[in-house]
């Protein structure tokens, strides 16, 4: 095991260097649980902790280390670290974090493709599809589609369900495999490269586990049985995990039953761009493309140039994505407030 089997760079050892942390060991954070992380480095794995300084010192939880974060470290027991630094992300596949207005959740850092899996049984779903699209081109990731479970269905069924995704979806990757029969295993295993890390997203019980462990060629990760009722196993993976390949490293992911848009870097636009180079000949500059007249959206959506279940889709993540920014500003001027707040009360109290 090298550093470079895990992705390590020459952006990371100039940032290493430039900031004084070569004195330091380096490994990469391949799980974490609660406030411990499990750090792999070329010479093992360390059960590992934040020193003191850097958790005190973090102004939200985004600061401490994630699943694919860098990390510099001390060993100072048998198998057993201090985290003294977090390097920066090149990269950070997030989403809206359940139940919080105006937050997000880091799923992963540090990715350079995200494998969207989704089994072409009863998770099939090209909206949710878009949706983990959106995520990835938000992150700057490339994003590759693996439909699973190509042996539960017959061969007609997965041409309508390919042809399904090639209508709404243009220029991704797309492998169709069976974790049971191999099919499809050896042209996905030749996509990976070494050094390279890939985040697989998808639904509970789609096979990424299982997609893993057929990868690595033994059963690695924890698998649930499959269910002959619904034909879909059962949700197993409950935390990330990074796992090293020899050509490529996967990161697990538990299933996602909420897929929520932040998107504020551009994300949609990738995802749907048709709908935004037809928009460019609307009549009105600020159209909303719901009812105007002039609307070249919804005029290609009646002449049938436009697909209206894409178009949808877009309007309702569209939605999701103004009401998250709105949040988020409302969130950080209640911070700001709070903070001006704090600082004149300190300023009162040192008159006296």
């Amino acid at each position: 095991m090298t550093l470079e089997d895990l992705g390590y760079n020459k952006e990371l050892g100039e940032y290493r260097k430039k900031n004084n942390l070569d004195s330091f060991g380096i490994g990469r954070v391949i799980s974490e649980h609660k406030d411990r992380y499990t750090v792999k480095t070329e010479d093992g794995e360390f059960d590992s902790e934040l020193i003191g300084h850097l958790r005190f010192t973090a102004t939200n939880r985004n600061e401490l280390p994630y699943v694919g974060d860098w990390v510099s470290i001390s060993e100072y027991d048998e198998g057993k670290a201090l985290i003294h630094a977090v390097f920066p992300r090149k990269s950070i596949v997030e989403r809206k974090a359940v139940g919080k207005l105006g937050q997000t959740q880091i799923i992963a850092t540090n990715i350079d493709y995200g494998l969207i899996v989704q089994s072409v049984n009863r998770d099939f779903n090209i909206n949710r599809l878009e949706r983990y699209l959106t995520i990835c081109h938000a992150s700057k990731i490339e994003p590759i589609i693996v439909l699973s479970k190509v042996d539960l269905i017959e061969k007609k069924e997965l041409e309508g369900l390919i042809n399904q995704v090639k209508k709404r979806i243009n220029n991704v990757p797309l492998f169709e495999i069976s974790n049971q029969s191999g099919l499809g295993i050896d042209s996905l295993k030749s996509k990976l490269v070494r050094g390279y890390t890939y985040c697989l997203l998808g639904s509970s019980g789609v096979g990424k586990s299982t997609l893993i462990n057929t990868l690595i060629g033994t059963n690695l990760m924890e698998t649930g049985e499959i269910s002959e009722s619904i034909d879909r196993g059962k949700h197993v993976t409950s935390h990330r995990e990074l796992v090293v390949l020899e050509n490529g490293i996967l990161i697990d992911n538990p299933g996602m039953r909420e897929v929520g848009i932040t998107d504020i870097s551009g994300g949609l636009e990738m995802t749907f761009d048709e709908i935004l180079n037809i928009a460019q000949y609307c009549k009105y500059g600020d159209c909303t493309h719901t009812n105007e007249n002039g609307c070249a959206v919804l005029d290609a959506i009646d002449n049938e140039e436009l697909d209206s279940d894409s178009y949808t889709n877009f309007m309702k993540m569209e939605k999701e994505k103004i009401h998250f920014e709105s949040n988020a500003q409302v969130r950080k001027k209640k911070g700001k407030d709070l903070r001006k707040m704090i600082k004149n009360m300190k300023k009162n109290n040192n008159k006296y």
